[in-house]
């Protein structure tokens, strides 16, 4: 019997790495490091979670929506290094809902102000308009970004 579980453990130690999992806050990096060097890393699902190269044994791993995928690392053979799962979770700190009847408002707050953001299920006129807002915002740093890298 304990020649079987020794058995059954050293092929599951063989059959390749552990999965383990990395919890990211959307809209927020978290470094991973890995154990062995790497050549490659591939995100499952790039709408979910983002991945970018530091260097042959750390990634940052960037939360861009909810929910989960995975990441997988090879080394330079092409055999897999690390196999992890990718959750992306909403930071609720400093987060405030405020209820209106059937309305509701979305804002982010510091010690020092707060500021609307739109979630689904918003009232529908605020929503549009922190919407929009944010639409804006985005553009502008985007021409921002091309007027810069123009210049250089």
């Amino acid at each position: 019997m304990r020649r079987t579980l020794l058995a059954a453990a050293s092929l599951i130690a063989l059959s390749g790495p552990a999965l383990a999992t990395v919890a990211v806050p959307m809209d927020e990096v978290r470094i991973v490091t890995f154990k062995k060097p790497i050549s490659s890393v591939y995100m499952g699902n790039p709408a979910i979670a983002d991945v970018t190269t530091i260097d042959a044994r750390h990634v940052y791993v960037l939360g861009k929506n909810f929910g989960t995928t995975n990441m997988i690392a090879l080394d330079a053979n092409g055999k897999p290094v690390s196999s992890e799962a990718v959750t992306v979770f909403q930071q609720r700190s400093g987060q405030v809902t405020l209820q209106r009847g059937p309305q509701q408002f979305n804002y982010s707050c510091t010690a020092a102000h707060c500021e609307a953001y739109s979630v689904v299920g918003d009232e529908a006129q605020y929503f549009n308009d922190t919407h929009g807002e944010t639409e804006k915002h985005e553009d502008l740093g985007a021409k921002a970004a091309i007027a810069s890298a123009s210049t250089h």
